[in-house]
């Protein structure tokens, strides 16, 4: 009977807990994700215009860029009838990809709540196969630092916006070794990414010593990894709105929050594919390096001097992708990022038969300017990716924890790859 009772209150404790956390939040109450592909050059133009009705609040997930490539877009609940009556005048068919997105917030908010175990007391306790906050990631960083402490140092690089520590972690066997960087969470909604950074940290500190590929990397370059490279969007998407994806720092004359931090990069800044618009998902900022976040990055890469590879992880679309995003004019390396990113999606999807498409930004997933490997490249690092990880668009950027650990795991597969060829050809 106490037994009974106890499993009662329990449950009583976790649906209260969600509901305050519902009702402190945004609501996605009814909001729907659709997918359009449009058949002609005529609707990816009505899509574009639709875009740009910002009084319709539309958050497109994927960009009207070119025909037959995919469009996702939240619609929020109280926007469903004119954009389908939009889409319905002009004949654009649509599916529904996410039926009433508020419902994958709450599973997944029931699912950290469920599974949350007591505070580690080591990184062997972190529970890899959750989603964290920003709080406990910090607390994982500081736990592996202090348990490798002749591999692991945390690197401050600077402050956010709103003041919260830029941390990196440095793993190093020596002195004046050259570089490899890994960053996630530039977009603070794509969780799958922060939750890969922590499982990448651990697997390089088990590895060291006892995976003979990943020894050799380490006893020649030293591995840089920004888990959480937005933390105050991060932070965000726990405490108010799960969807938002850009910085936190308010925009002059807007009342509209925040820049992409992957359109405000000194490559291309201003063109085709960001946006001059503070409301807009992409919008640019006021001018290049003007978040915090992006400068942090920008000063710690050429104090550094000697990075020979740069990885920048994003969800989703399951793509690896590299320079050029602002302009059609191939790299002057194309050829050998192409035969790399071949190998690097072979081997990644030799564990679970999880496909990618590879190659050049611009002609693999939409023109983008003011993007990071674009400047990362220009500044002489050849091996610099984006990787967009799972899935193709059911969850999006809800990706349900279960599949953290085997996106991780096949990910490293092609992080390894893209590590070991620049062991070999630098």
């Amino acid at each position: 009977m106490i037994l009974l009772w106890e499993a009662k209150m329990k449950g009583l404790l976790v649906l209260l807990a969600v509901s305050v956390a519902v009702f402190a939040k945004e609501s996605f109450v009814g909001d729907q994700v659709l997918r359009i592909t449009a058949k002609s050059e005529t609707e990816l133009v009505l899509l574009k215009e639709l875009s740009q009705l910002e009084h319709l609040k539309l958050d497109f997930w994927t960009e009207p860029v070119e025909e037959s490539l995919p469009v996702d877009i939240r619609v929020p609940f109280h926007s469903l009838q004119p954009v389908r009556a939009f889409l319905a005048y002009h004949e654009i068919h649509y599916n529904i990809m996410i039926e009433d997105l508020q419902a994958l917030v709450d599973m997944e908010q029931r699912e950290m709540i469920n599974t949350r175990a007591p505070e580690p007391r080591s990184t062997d306790d972190f529970d890899y196969a959750n989603y964290h906050t920003l709080s406990e990631i910090n607390s994982f960083i500081e736990l592996l630092v202090r348990e490798n402490p002749n591999l692991v140092s945390k690197v401050v690089i600077g402050q956010s916006y709103e003041g919260r520590a830029l941390n990196v972690l440095k793993f190093s066997t020596g002195a004046n070794r050259p570089g490899l960087w890994i960053d996630t969470g530039i977009h603070s909604r794509e969780w799958v990414t922060q939750a890969s950074g922590t499982w990448f940290a651990k697997k390089i500190v088990t590895g060291y010593g006892t995976d003979a590929a990943l020894t050799a990397i380490l006893d020649k370059f030293d591995i840089f990894l920004e888990i959480v490279t937005n933390p105050d969007g991060f932070q965000y998407t726990h405490s108010s709105n799960r969807m938002w994806r850009k910085t936190r720092k308010p925009n002059s004359g807007s009342s509209c929050v925040g820049v992409d931090p992957n359109r405000n990069w000194d490559a291309g800044f201003g063109g085709s594919g960001s946006s001059n618009s503070p409301c807009s998902e992409t919008y640019r900022g006021p001018y290049a390096h003007s978040e915090p976040e992006v400068k942090a990055i920008v000063d710690f890469v050429k104090s550094h001097g000697n990075l020979k590879a740069f990885v920048s992880i994003h969800s989703y679309s399951q793509m690896l992708l590299y320079p050029y995003g602002y302009t059609r004019t191939p790299c002057k390396d194309q050829a050998e990022l192409h035969e790399l990113a071949k190998k690097a999606v072979t081997d990644l999807k030799s564990l679970y038969g999880t496909s990618y498409k590879y190659g050049s930004i611009i002609t693999t997933i939409y023109q983008a300017s003011g993007g990071t490997i674009d400047w990362t490249y220009d500044q002489g690092i050849k091996y610099s990716y984006t990787f967009e990880l799972r899935d193709t668009g059911l969850y999006g950027f809800l990706l349900p924890a279960r599949q953290i650990i085997p996106t991780a795991e096949e990910t490293w597969l092609a992080l390894m790859a893209i590590m070991e060829h620049t062991k070999n050809n630098s």
